[in-house]
Order: structure tokens, then C-alpha cells, then sequence
């Protein structure tokens, strides 16, 4: 029986590139980037060149990454250093649909009776822009908006966000899921902090990047050594950061062939769906919004628990996901689809179908071949 990952949302193969950057960066011997010798200082130039291949690929300023351990660190120093840095009284304005690793610390800063205000999203995962424009104003406000939903595949124009919030306000954006699917313009944008993840795009497991406009406040949240900018302390895993830089590179090279791959098969395994499964409901923006992602599906059928369907899919060689992978685990129906103002049996049904670059259309009628045989014997 052959396996089928359709879950790239959650995390994507090793792209050959970075695999290649991989294992040449652990052939050399290199040392630790913060030592003075020989070793030290070839880690230092790979560490260099590696951040000057993440700035020439998304247009910013080398001075403007900070490497980290993936999204939810950098989310976590973006939110928490950024606040420490500001005026006090700083609020923080985010969404009802963000991603754990901001919802989470967002959740944390209300409990310390910090200043947090949640904007609203309609049916189809779209931000309220009054509602937060009004969140935003009277005051200082670090603003966090993703730029695409992880369950959904909802997006936002980041250069409408900033109109809305003006310029007073500091703006992060979890980008985790928009790198390598569509268009990112973080200077354009006027976005001051946004949070990548290597793995998302063919890296490895283990690396993100911070991206800091310069100038921008922020105050470290972990302390030790001055390294990435005496943000980030820690001795630097340079293969990993290396072969994090190969897979961005290549990933914004190939967003348009992205695009049109995986747009291509998601809209044909909606069309061969609704002819299996009838019964299906399609959450999130409709499946010809061309702000959506292009790669991400999210159905919920009209019975039964998603977590027991995936389990039940993967004994059958299908690979998808209830909700965000990072909440896998929990017990209550995804916070997304409940934003969107779906019941509860509908939110706690609901499947992520995630293609990537390396799905082909034998995937999709895959897919909807054992998604049809495990629902048709579902009681």
C-alpha cells in the first residue's frame, strides 16, 4: 500500500537543495560561529552567507533576520520582546484564527492581565479590518496577523492591514504558511516583524527566521550569549541554518509554479469530492477565492470525529490532519473553525487537506478513493 502525505501544512520533505546544503555544511567541519579560530570563523562566513541568501531572496535587509528555532520561537520573541520594548501600556490587537504559537501567548499575556484584544473574522475566515482598526487605535498596539490560516488557507493583504492600523502601530505577521505559496513583499508591505519556518518549504526541522524591519523595538526574551543580534543566545546550528537558507531561496524562486501545481490539484480533488461525498462542506474562503492559499483544503463531513478519521485514514495509507498539527493532540474542536462561527459538530469534523510541491494527481484520486471507502463505512 503506498502512503500518501497530504499533509504538507504540518511539515514538508527535504527538498534536494537543502539536503545538499545539508550535508556539505556537516562535511566541512565547521565549527562554532562564535569561536575566534579557523572553524569558528568558516561557521561565522556560512552563518553570514546564509542570512545574506534569506535577505536576497525576500528583498530585506541582511541586518533585518534573526535566525531562530522555527515559527513558534520567533512568534513567541516577536510578541513578548516586542511588547517589553515598547511604551507601557502597549496593547496587543490579534485575531480570533491565529495559530497556536501566537494565540497561546496572546492567551498568557491576557492571564497577566496585559491589554489584549481579539478582532473577529467572518464565515469564511476573512479579519474584520474596521474591527481591528478600531482595536488598533487610542494608543500604543503591537498588531499580529497572520498572513494565511494554517487550517483554512485564508489570507490577508498585510499592506491593507497596516493602512487600517496606521503607522503608529507595530505590525507582526505569522508568515509560517504564506512563504513559498504566495507573493511575500515584507518591505512593500509595511510589516515591522514576520515569522517563517524552514520546514514548511523543504528545510529542515528546527529553523526559523524573525524578520526584523530595522529599527524596530524588541528586546530579547531568553538571555545568554550576543548572538543574532543578542536576540536569539545560543550556539548557532549552522548546517541547519545553511540548509534553511537553500530551501527559502528556492521556495520564493518557485512560489508561481507552486501556485498553479497544488492550486490545480486542489481544485480538482473539490470537484472529484463533491461527487464521492456529496455530504461535504467546504470551510473556509470558496475554493475559486484567489486570496486563498492555493494547496489547502478544510471539509467537514456531516458525522463523526476528525481525530478518529485521521487515525482511521492513516490505516489505510492516508496522511492529513485534524486542525492544525500542533493541536492534534487536543480534545477540543478546532478554535478556527469555531471563529468562523460553525456549530460544534461541524468544527470538531473538520479535515485538513494540504498538498505540496511533490503531489501529483494520482494523489488526488488516491485520496479520494480511501476518503470515500473510510466515510461510506463510517457508522
Amino acid at each position: 500500500m503506498k502512503r500518501i502525505h497530504l499533509d504538507h501544512n504540518a511539515t514538508t520533505p527535504l527538498r534536494q537543495e537543502a539536503r545538499e546544503a545539508l550535508l556539505g555544511a556537516l562535511d566541512a567541519g565547521l565549527g562554532n560561529a562564535s569561536s575566534v579560530h579557523g572553524a569558528g570563523r568558516r561557521a561565522r562566513a556560512a552563518v553570514d552567507e546564509a542570512r545574506e541568501r534569506v535577505a536576497g531572496a525576500l528583498c530585506i535587509p541582511e541586518d533585518s533576520v534573526v535566525f531562530t528555532s522555527g515559527g513558534t520561537e520567533s512568534n513567541n520573541l516577536a510578541l513578548f520582546g516586542g511588547l517589553a520594548a515598547g511604551p507601557p501600556g502597549m496593547r496587543l490587537v490579534t485575531t480570533t484564527i491565529e495559530h497556536a504559537a501566537v494565540q497561546a501567548p496572546a492567551t498568557r499575556l491576557e492571564s497577566l492581565s496585559h491589554d489584549v484584544r481579539w478582532v473577529p473574522v467572518d464565515g469564511h475566515g476573512t479579519v474584520d479590518m474596521v474591527a481591528l482598526g478600531l482595536a488598533a487605535a487610542g494608543g500604543p498596539a503591537l498588531v499580529s496577523v497572520m498572513g494565511a490560516n494554517n487550517e483554512i488557507g485564508s489570507t490577508v493583504d498585510l499592506g491593507e492591514v497596516r493602512a487600517q492600523v496606521g503607522d503608529a502601530a507595530v505590525l507582526h505577521s505569522d508568515s509560517v504558511q504564506l512563504l513559498g505559496k504566495r507573493p511575500l513583499d515584507l518591505m512593500g508591505s509595511g510589516v515591522d516583524l514576520a515569522s517563517l519556518s524552514a520546514h514548511k518549504v523543504g528545510g529542515p526541522i528546527g529553523v526559523g527566521v524573525l524578520f526584523r524591519r530595522p529599527g524596530t523595538p524588541m528586546a530579547p526574551t531568553t538571555f545568554g550569549g550576543a548572538q543574532e543580534g543578542e536576540l536569539r543566545p545560543g550556539t548557532e546550528n549552522v548546517p541547519a541554518i545553511v540548509a534553511a537558507a537553500a530551501a527559502i531561496d528556492h521556495a520564493v524562486q518557485e512560489v508561481d509554479t507552486f501556485r498553479r501545481h497544488t492550486g490545480r490539484l486542489a481544485d480538482l480533488l473539490w470537484r472529484k469530492l463533491q461527487i464521492a461525498l456529496p455530504d461535504l462542506s467546504l470551510n473556509g474562503p470558496p475554493i475559486d477565492d484567489p486570496s486563498r492559499l492555493p494547496n489547502t483544503l478544510n471539509i467537514s463531513a456531516p458525522t463523526g470525529d476528525a481525530r478518529t478519521l485521521v487515525a482511521r485514514l492513516d490505516l489505510v495509507g492516508l496522511e492529513v490532519s485534524a486542525g492544525s498539527a500542533c493541536a492534534s493532540g487536543s480534545l477540543e474542536p478546532s478554535h478556527v473553525l469555531g471563529a468562523l462561527g460553525l456549530g460544534a459538530d461541524r468544527a470538531r469534523s473538520g479535515l485538513r487537506i494540504s498538498l505540496g510541491g511533490t503531489s501529483q494527481e494520482a494523489d488526488i484520486h488516491t485520496c479520494v478513493e480511501r476518503l470515500g471507502r473510510t466515510l461510506g463505512g463510517a457508522s
